[in-house]
């Protein structure tokens, strides 16, 4: 499985940006995906993950009620909707697949897949 991310771009705090992700593979479809964000200097953070059938949905505490992971197995993509940015949400984010998801998954970044990421700049 190969994946890529695009939508990253500078945006004032209080904005919104839309994340895509786009998956190939022909097992692409059987995998969790999720994302995290890595900010210069720090560790990695898993933030969000959606399971294959859509039916598990997890957010972390510092994007909940703020971003919205959706999928699209037709199309074999996913995006990342975020709104009411912070400066503090400024990292590359990458989209990855995970086997099952949930908190624990996500928490200690349980990727088996996951491509290059998108710069998301969150300043005024």
């Amino acid at each position: 499985v190969q994946l890529q991310a695009s939508g990253g771009g500078l945006v004032q705090p209080g904005g919104s940006l839309r994340l895509s992700c786009a998956a190939s593979g022909s097992t692409a479809n059987n995998y969790a995906i999720g994302w995290f964000r890595q900010a210069p200097g720090k560790e990695r953070e898993g933030i969000v993950c959606i399971s294959h059938n859509e039916g598990s949905i997890y957010y972390a505490n510092s994007v909940k009620g703020r971003f919205t992971i959706s999928r699209d197995n037709a199309k074999n993509t996913a995006s990342l909707q975020m709104n009411n940015l912070k400066p503090e949400d400024t990292a590359v984010y990458h989209c990855a697949t995970l086997e099952v998801c949930y908190s624990g998954s996500v928490r200690r970044g349980e990727y088996k897949h996951w491509g290059q990421g998108t710069l998301v700049t969150v300043s005024s």
